[in-house]
């Protein structure tokens, strides 16, 4: 009976010992800081677009933010999904129940120039403003 107690508390432990050996690595989210950022009208060749909400189409103004992204993890960054607020020049959130306003797909070490390309309201007034912009992503793919 008492080998029995021994072996299957051997056991237990060697499980739980070899368990914390073996966990995957985790995939940590890498903050990126976004500096300089600022918007540019789209070249004619992607600005064609609309907006849709609630079934109801819109004509629509296309933007390229820009700007630089810091990287100080060290190791390239990808699918690093981009959060702020875009006002137009009356104060109206453009993007409302929107936080995410796009992606980088890749952010190396360092400083870095980004563009993505977003879509407003052609009724926006200009200029926008871009508030409170952030990035994070992750230091492996995970989006294919």
């Amino acid at each position: 009976m008492l080998t029995r107690t021994l072996i299957t508390l051997a056991a237990a432990i060697l499980l739980s010992v070899s368990t914390w050996m073996i966990t995957p690595v985790a995939w940590a989210i890498t903050p990126i800081t976004l500096s300089k950022i600022d918007y540019k009208d789209c070249p004619p060749e992607i600005a064609k677009g609309a907006v849709t909400s609630g079934g109801v189409t819109q004509g629509a103004a296309c933007f390229l933010i820009v700007g630089k992204a810091e990287n100080k993890s060290g190791k390239t960054v990808y699918d690093a999904d981009v959060y702020g607020r875009i006002y137009d020049a009356d104060n109206n959130n453009v993007l409302p129940n929107r936080g995410r306003v796009g992606l980088i797909e890749q952010v190396i070490p360092g400083i870095s120039d980004f563009e993505m390309r977003i879509t407003v309201p052609e009724s926006a007034t200009r200029p926008l403003q871009l508030k409170k912009f952030k990035a994070s992503g992750f230091t492996t793919k995970i989006r294919q």
